[in-house]
């Protein structure tokens, strides 16, 4: 017996809908769930009543003061290796400058 046009489609239709990306009927995402779980918070401070949600991103971290840190970091280890890696990193940078002279220091050394 040959399947008709409709149990075809009733079939492909089904494997979508039970594709290994989909989940069960009834169940959210785990960020969906962990937002909803938020919710149940209130804020003392907060005259509405309604729970205030926190920023969905972090704040960004200065890019200098980053660079510097890690510029910090090679200069405490002292090898070659860390100045290296800086460079290659932060090449542009003004602390790579920095960071060549240190190599260079290290060379001339016995």
């Amino acid at each position: 017996m040959k399947p008709g046009p409709f149990s075809v489609g009733l079939i492909g239709v089904l494997a979508v809908f039970a594709g290994p990306d989909r989940l069960p009927i009834g169940e959210q995402p785990a960020m969906v769930g962990k937002a909803n779980a938020d919710d149940g918070g209130k804020d003392k401070g907060n005259e509405s009543g309604k729970a205030l949600r926190a920023p969905s991103m972090p704040m960004a971290r200065d890019p200098a003061a980053t660079v510097t840190r890690e510029y910090e970091t090679a200069r405490q280890k002292g090898t070659r290796e860390a100045f290296e890696l800086f460079i290659a990193r932060h090449g542009d940078d003004p602390l790579a400058e920095r960071a060549r002279a240190e190599l260079t220091r290290l060379s001339r050394r016995p």
